[in-house]
């Protein structure tokens, strides 16, 4: 039987009803083989980061128990943001999804377009508060605490817009 894993998968949308495009990911990220959607964020507005012409996004965090690994997880996430339209015509584009593997487990890994944890998460608040939401004590490796890392980071432009029911 193959090891379970835990993983935390950062959500984000600006195009395309936002907020739905994120609700419908999650239903898809429940639906993921070999894995199972153990926890779930509220939903948060937040301004862009990177290039700042662009509508406000809509972040949460999921939490995946999953038999996938790390690089067939993101795959998958490929998957579903294809599905979704997701187009890449810039760094920091608009976009109708973005999946992002934030952390697996304990590892840290260096890949060719897969990075665990995800690079800047540890100075994000648009990462860090639906993060802290589902796992207040989780440590990010190499950086520390969730909680504690969310107290040094500016989250005036992150609020809560959909509280989890």
């Amino acid at each position: 039987m193959p090891e379970r894993h835990l993983a935390y998968v950062g959500l984000g949308a600006n195009l395309d009803d936002p907020a739905e495009q994120v609700e419908h990911a999650l239903l898809e990220l429940a639906r993921l083989p070999c894995s199972e959607l153990c926890g779930r964020s509220g939903l948060y507005a937040s301004a862009p980061a990177g290039y700042a012409d662009q509508p406000d996004y809509v972040n949460a965090v999921a939490r995946l128990a999953t038999d996938l690994a790390p690089r067939a997880l993101l795959d998958a996430l490929l998957d579903i943001e294809r599905r979704h339209g997701r187009v890449r015509a810039f760094r920091n584009s608009p976009r109708t999804l973005d999946l992002d593997i934030l952390l697996y487990d304990d590892l840290r890994l260096n890949e060719p377009g897969l990075h665990i944890p995800h690079p800047r998460m540890h100075e994000r608040a648009f990462v860090l508060l639906p993060l802290a939401e589902i796992a207040p004590d989780l440590v990010l490796p190499g950086h520390g605490h969730v909680v504690d890392l969310l107290a040094g980071v500016v989250r005036d432009s992150v609020r809560l817009l959909a509280p989890l029911r």
